[in-house]
């Protein structure tokens, strides 16, 4: 599946609902007829070390909890298609109907921190770096209240 023309987007989902918000939209979106404007759709999460019963247990722990992303060609079509999903409140940045999409860079923030996490475990406890989701950089559109983390 090529990837021209695709961005990643900040989709926000209702918090625990991550997981099903994104079976739902790979589900949609092999049922349309505009399935070549999407890629991967992704819940970044992390493996940390519990304990339980006094034994040690690998769990996933969400990164952005109330967070999916997703990278798509932001059309009319694709839009709706996200948007009406059930546990779907709307994009992250820009505007209601003109969403931003989140820089390149950030895109591999993402996914190196997600594969650490993977390959070294993290104790329970210890405090994520990305603790604050899309915390530090204000959004580009002068009505919202939504920020980044850059």
């Amino acid at each position: 599946m090529s990837t021209a023309g695709k961005k990643w987007f900040v989709v926000h989902a209702y918090s625990g609902f991550e997981k099903s918000v994104q079976r739902a939209l790979v589900d949609r979106i092999k049922r349309s007829d505009i399935a070549e404007q999407f890629g991967k759709i992704l819940v970044p999460v992390e493996e940390v070390v519990e304990m339980k019963a006094g034994q040690k247990a690998i769990s996933e722990r969400k990164f952005f909890p109330g967070y999916v992303l997703v990278e798509m060609e932001m059309t009319d079509d694709s839009w709706h298609l996200v948007k009406s999903t059930p546990k779907v409140t709307g994009f992250v940045g820009g505007t209601a109907n003109k969403p931003t999409p989140i820089t390149q860079k950030e895109v591999d923030a993402i996914l190196r921190q997600v594969q650490e996490g993977v390959e070294k475990p993290r104790p329970e406890g210890a405090r994520s770096k990305w603790a604050r989701p899309f915390a530090s950089r204000k959004d580009r559109s002068p009505t919202s209240t939504a920020t980044w983390r850059t």
